[in-house]
């Protein structure tokens, strides 16, 4: 997380208030680069000092966030992968991240809508593989509402608790994603390990 890219993110929410929010939190829930670990303890700071309303920024975020994650369904329903191969480069995203992606939505099925608020670079695609999966819509936004709610509470909470120490927060924003990564990594080794061991078996 860049100082240029914490700079931009303070600017327009301190300029555009909760309509910045939203559309930070858009941009955060499609394919663009622009992290949520940033955009809402900064809310939470403006919290702390009185300026914004804690139910009012929680429901501006999450509207951005269902916003966002809506555009990548209807890209992933129309696109999918071809729109990744062509233009993911420009959002620094490529094969490998979208292939992660596929395989925790392959696995946890639309319950990954809800965790994968949780998870770096999964949440920033997550929606790609439930259009092309054609995921029922009603379920796909109930399940992104609950988890983008959620996320964004604990994040402005987070913020709110910090004050003006908020940027710290992305120190250990970049450790939790590291081990989240990691930890995703192992379980999907782990799983197609199980899978290849119970065929072996099985022959």
């Amino acid at each position: 997380m860049t100082d240029f890219l914490i700079q931009y993110i303070t600017q327009l929410v301190a300029a555009m208030g909760y309509g910045g929010i939203t559309i930070l939190m858009a941009m955060e829930s499609m394919i663009l680069p622009v992290p949520s670990e940033a955009v809402m303890p900064f809310a939470g700071f403006l919290l702390f000092l009185g300026k914004m309303n804690f139910w009012l920024v929680i429901s501006f975020a999450t509207l951005g966030t269902m916003i966002g994650a809506g555009i990548s369904y209807v890209i992933g329903y129309y696109g999918g992968r071809p729109f990744i191969q062509k233009f993911g480069k420009y959002f620094f995203l490529n094969n490998h991240h979208l292939e992660l992606t596929e395989k925790f939505f392959t696995k946890h099925g639309e319950k990954a809508i809800f965790f994968s608020r949780f998870i770096p670079i999964i949440r920033h695609l997550i929606s790609l593989p439930a259009g092309v999966g054609e995921m029922k819509v009603w379920k796909f936004f109930l399940y992104t509402f609950l988890g983008g709610a959620i996320w964004n509470s604990i994040l402005a909470a987070t913020g709110y608790l910090l004050g003006s120490r908020w940027t710290e927060i992305r120190k250990f924003g970049e450790i939790i994603d590291i081990v989240l990564v990691i930890l995703i990594l192992a379980a999907i080794i782990y799983f197609i390990y199980k899978r290849k061991h119970k065929k072996s078996i099985n022959v």
